[in-house]
């Protein structure tokens, strides 16, 4: 079993990728504490904290088709390379700002904006990059790993975060982040790659297009799309709006926060590790669907709960709901893409699952202070809920797959 869990990591380069990938998610996280606690503790409005969390993500909507058109007429080791060093660059600026005690709140926003440029043409680039490194049988095995690597980031960043932060202060969390991303540049520097882009002569337009037309032939794959970016447009925001909850409805601070993190992100890895014990499983759109109305139930449940340790439960259920969710939805479009095509493809899948990020942030803060963050998260979880049972019940196109 544990041969099969971890098939992926036979793979010399997908280990090299996974462990760079895996250092720089951790600093990556420790650095989102750091900035969303700052947000809150400098602004003291959560809509701030929603715009921020906008910022990061709308370049992903607003740039990544042209990023994916990119990756599939360059090397993609390059273009990545490109991207963690002005992700690295703008990690240690805000550093030496906070250090300095110079910061802020539109260097905060300016950053988010420009890190989120960098991934939106990097993001493309590594969803193709990673097919390539594994055989197509062990694809959706891959892919969970690739999970898991950023779920338990996801864990270790906020808990070692939680205690920078505490212990000595937010330019700590901003400067390891900026160090972190060394592990992933040297990891792509040693890739051994044999995707050599094909010479074209048509418009990033034209290339945009193709991809576009593409999805559109494959039927169920639009119906994918959009549930990516529904389920990231509803679902995220409770991951995003947890400083909110910590500080103003439990009354705690930002060690909380940190373990409502952790809570989230182990039961991501858990998720993500079933999902790559099972491997390449039949009917992963029934199970795909299955899992996103049980995350919109345990999204619910969240808002609801009087107790952090209901709470930190809840975080855990949802975190393993959503990452089955996920890994099976990414899992079909990888599957369903040619290799030429999945830059592009990829792009547009990528549009659809940050692009839901921002809007979904943005409305929440919006809503929040006339509604509630309980409020607002538990309608979430219903739509989530309504979206899952409409498509395993009455447009089945997702579900037959």
């Amino acid at each position: 079993m544990l041969r099969r869990t971890f098939k992926a990591f036979h793979y010399r380069d997908f280990r090299l990728l996974w462990v760079g990938a895996f250092t720089s998610s951790t600093g990556t996280w420790m650095q989102e504490i750091a900035q969303n606690w700052l947000v809150l503790d400098i602004t003291k409005s959560p809509f701030l904290l929603g715009l921020d969390a906008f910022l990061g993500d709308i370049p992903i909507f607003l740039f990544s088709l042209v990023g994916g058109v990119i990756a599939d007429r360059m090397d993609r080791r390059k273009l990545l390379l490109i991207s963690q060093v002005i992700q690295m660059a703008s990690a240690l600026t805000l550093a030496l700002l906070i250090g300095t005690h110079r910061i802020q709140i539109w260097e905060i926003l300016l950053s988010s904006f420009v890190v989120g440029t960098a991934q939106a043409f990097g993001g493309p680039a590594y969803s193709a990059l990673v097919p390539s490194l594994v055989e197509k049988e062990d694809l959706p095995n891959a892919i969970a790993l690739n999970s898991i690597q950023f779920n338990l980031a996801r864990v270790v960043g906020p808990v070692l975060g939680g205690l920078a932060l505490q212990y000595a202060g937010s330019a700590w969390c901003f400067g390891l982040n900026s160090l972190s991303f060394v592990a992933v540049i040297i990891s792509l520097l040693r890739l051994h790659i044999n995707f050599k882009p094909a010479h074209t002569g048509d418009s990033i337009l034209t290339g945009m297009k193709q991809g576009i037309g593409f999805i559109r032939k494959q039927g169920a794959m639009e119906t994918l799309v959009l549930i990516a970016f529904c389920m990231t447009a509803l679902a995220i925001p409770m991951i995003t709006f947890l400083p909110v909850f910590a500080k103003n409805v439990f009354h705690k601070n930002e060690m909380t926060y940190s373990l409502f993190l952790v809570a989230s992100g182990l039961g991501s890895i858990t998720g993500a590790l079933t999902v790559a014990t099972l491997g390449n499983i039949h009917n992963k759109g029934r199970v795909a669907l299955s899992m996103l109305m049980a995350l919109g139930a345990s999204i619910a449940g969240f808002s609801m709960s009087h107790s952090v340790a209901a709470s930190c439960v809840l975080l855990f259920m949802s975190g393993a709901f959503m990452m089955c969710a996920f890994a099976m939805i990414a899992s079909l479009v990888q599957l369903i893409t040619p290799n030429d095509m999945r830059g592009r493809v990829m792009s547009v899948y990528n549009v659809a699952f940050r692009g839901g990020m921002p809007f979904g942030s943005v409305t929440t803060g919006w809503f929040v202070p006339i509604f509630t963050a309980p409020t607002v998260l538990s309608v979430n979880g219903l739509v989530l809920v309504t979206l899952g049972a409409y498509f395993l019940f009455v447009q089945r196109r997702v579900a037959a797959l």
